[in-house]
């Protein structure tokens, strides 16, 4: 009876550290499926910024002074479809929390984008009426909240696009 008990709990600390070192080694098949079964419970993977009223979207020079952006819709864009979006809040923060079973942090990091169609003149009168502004995401590192690990992006920095999107 002990051996069964023993067993049973080394299956079960095994099963709640595969999907911990399958993303430390990018390994996959039955590790990649008990993994996925367990990701959504056990990780997240969380973008989040703050959006400012300037030509770039970025904190000014003098920070202290710098307008946020509220009110702006912020896009995650992968192969140019828009697969999550949100708002900016009143301070001009954003966050979008993704399941790392449906998008590779690898796959995030290469082949999407911050989007923001909302036009600078929205925030500043002074500002440009078309364009957007566009950023590449930043993986900055995990933080563990009990048995959830939440993989941290930030923008990389906004430039503006002319270019109507």
């Amino acid at each position: 009876m002990a051996s069964k008990s023993l067993l049973l709990l080394s299956l079960l600390i095994a099963c709640i550290a595969l999907p911990f070192a399958q993303a430390q080694l990018g390994l996959g098949g039955i590790g990649g499926i008990i993994g996925g079964l367990l990701n959504p419970i056990l990780g997240l993977l969380k973008i989040q910024g703050i959006l400012y009223c300037t030509p770039t979207g970025n904190l000014g020079v003098n920070a202290t002074t710098t307008p946020v952006f509220p009110n702006a819709l912020v896009q995650l864009q992968c192969g140019g479809n828009v697969v999550s979006s949100t708002t900016t809040d009143g301070s001009g923060l954003f966050s979008i929390l993704l399941d790392p079973v449906n998008f590779l942090l690898s796959t995030i990091l290469s082949g999407c984008k911050l989007v923001v169609n909302t036009p600078l003149a929205s925030c500043n009168a002074s500002l440009p009426s078309v364009g957007s502004l566009v950023s590449d995401l930043q993986f900055v590192g995990n933080t563990l909240i009990g048995l959830l690990n939440i993989g941290n992006l930030i923008p990389m920095g906004f430039q503006f696009n002319a270019n109507i999107h």
